[in-house]
């Protein structure tokens, strides 16, 4: 449904280059779409070569110019190089959306170690290494736009979330202390924090553990949320979309919810 949505107003991108993390599916692939929608170049990135691939052929189809590149940015080596690869065929990025994340589930007192390492390494210290690799160049050009991917669990933790919502917690602390750091560069740098969003591949393995479990699943937790409704990757791209704008001019340091009312805080 998500690549079928309604794309929102435009928000004057034509001609910008966009990289987006973690882009080979779900939101990832969502935003990249909506940029490539609204007239960019996009860079995309994946940790999976065929997925990153199979959305640059997406947004190629879009009518715009692609470069994609397989990157874990779990892997700080590999990071910087995999940015340099896509500029030198896009350009300069004017956006960047560090959007890659997994989760993994148990309790606090319980998960496996390397678990724990693994979601703090993809969602919090490759969202670090994208940033220094691609954020000193903006601020020298005096402009960005940098919106990082963090969680409503990023602002209200839950049980057997414990990793990920931390590792969120931390994505709006990063995205708090840069945009300070940067302020008056012409670079600006916000989060979005998605709530219950289905059609992603991180919904499927949170539904697959709250059905081992017995607790709710999307559908009956649905009821819970003011607007009725589940959020789709598209919901996440339109705010996603806007934030990357010059509408968002006076916006920085922002954790914006995308939660239908299920988080107000």
């Amino acid at each position: 449904m998500s690549d079928n949505r309604s794309s929102g107003a435009s928000y004057g991108l034509a001609g910008r280059v966009a990289f987006v993390t973690g882009a080979g599916s779900g939101i990832g692939r969502a935003i990249a779409l909506r940029f490539a929608r609204e007239g960019c170049r996009v860079g995309v990135l994946s940790r999976d070569p065929g997925r990153a691939a199979a959305t640059a052929a997406a947004v190629e189809a879009e009518g715009v110019v692609a470069a994609h590149v397989a990157c874990d940015v779990a892997e700080r080596a590999a990071v910087a190089p995999a940015f340099a690869q896509l500029e030198a065929v896009l350009g300069p990025p004017h956006i960047l959306v560090n959007n890659a994340g997994i989760i993994r589930f148990g309790k606090l007192l319980e998960i496996d170690e390397g678990d724990w390492d693994r979601v703090f390494r993809v969602n919090t210290d490759g969202a670090l290494w994208s940033c220094r690799a691609v954020v000193p160049g903006m601020v020298a050009r005096g402009y960005g736009r940098v919106v990082n991917m963090a969680s409503w669990m990023g602002k209200q933790a839950a049980p057997l979330y414990g990793a990920y919502a931390a590792s969120k917690f931390a994505v709006v602390g990063l995205t708090q202390a840069l945009a300070a750091e940067v302020a008056g560069t012409g670079v600006t740098v916000n989060a979005v924090c998605p709530g219950l969003i289905v059609e992603t591949e991180m919904r499927r393995q949170s539904e697959a553990v709250m059905a081992r479990r017995g607790l709710p699943s999307a559908a009956e937790r649905v009821a819970t949320i003011p607007l009725k409704r589940p959020g789709y990757p598209d919901d996440v791209a339109n705010v996603t979309a806007f934030l990357a704008s010059d509408q968002s001019d006076y916006m920085t340091g922002e954790a914006v919810n995308v939660t239908g009312g299920l988080w107000m805080g």
